[in-house]
């Protein structure tokens, strides 16, 4: 089994490392997969034009170059880590109103994506095409931070064209999302080193994009909590889950298994 995170942010946007570095930080960790999903701001609002104006977003101009890096990196994080690094992006719609902002992430196919357009719109797109819908942090993230609740609010009507939600984003789950019986995955939302403390999502198939997105698909999956302790020696925690979310490891193989351990 190896870890893997499907959530991550370069320079290219608001982070701070850049696509190359990513790769080496993941790939010295012995990490078997990652997605580097940097944000794309629709330009139909202020603020999404504010952020490019910013510059802590992707645009129309840096995304086929965002594209290309992405593509030359695969082959290096292969060749150099034995490490399946999957392209990706993440939609950005931010508004003033927490119920009116939402982020989701596409992981695989990014030959047609348009910031603009609404989720399911988006989805019916690229989802034919071999990608991934994946809602970030669609409930509170437990920190002093813009939250994101409008994929969250219409959950029952996205729940076809969303493959996953995430039921963590950095080091705390998600009850809502634990128990709501939707598809899972956990990711860190890294933009530097101080968020690699974190839950992940731990697979066993093949180090290979195709299998990995289908192992998200189906949920043949598990979650284990991350410490980096130092920048050297990373440990996995082993403490019982009794001792909270933020020291514990959880093994989260499908929905049945985890209303069993929620009783």
């Amino acid at each position: 089994m190896y870890l893997a995170d499907f959530h991550l942010h370069s320079n290219f946007s608001d982070g701070k490392f850049s696509i190359p570095a990513l790769v080496d930080y993941y790939g010295k960790r012995g990490f078997g997969a990652i997605a580097i999903t940097d944000h794309f701001c629709e330009q139909t609002s202020l603020i999404g034009r504010a952020s490019t104006y910013l510059g802590v977003t992707l645009t129309t101009a840096t995304f086929p170059i965002y594209r290309e890096l992405l593509k030359s990196e695969q082959e290096r994080a292969w060749d150099q880590y034995g490490m399946c690094l999957i392209p990706g992006v993440e939609i950005t719609k931010n508004s003033i109103l927490n119920h009116r902002s939402a982020h989701f992430l596409v992981l695989g196919n990014l030959e047609n994506i348009d910031p603009n357009l609404d989720i399911s719109e988006l989805s019916d797109r690229v989802r034919p095409e071999g990608a991934l819908v994946i809602a970030a942090h669609p409930v509170s993230t437990q920190k002093i931070e813009k939250q994101t609740f409008h994929l969250w609010d219409r959950r029952e009507e996205l729940a076809p064209k969303v493959d996953a939600w995430e039921v963590a984003s950095g080091p705390y789950l998600f009850d809502e999302v634990r128990y709501s019986g939707l598809p899972m995955i956990a990711n860190s939302d890294f933009h530097s080193e101080k968020n690699m403390t974190s839950w992940k999502t731990l697979l066993s198939c093949e180090k290979k994009q195709e299998a990995v997105l289908q192992a998200i698909k189906k949920q043949q999956l598990d979650f284990q909590f991350y410490r980096e302790e130092t920048v050297r020696e990373p440990s996995y925690s082993t403490l019982p889950w009794i001792m909270g979310p933020q020291l514990g490891h959880y093994g989260m193989g499908n929905v049945a298994s985890l209303q069993a351990i929620s009783k």
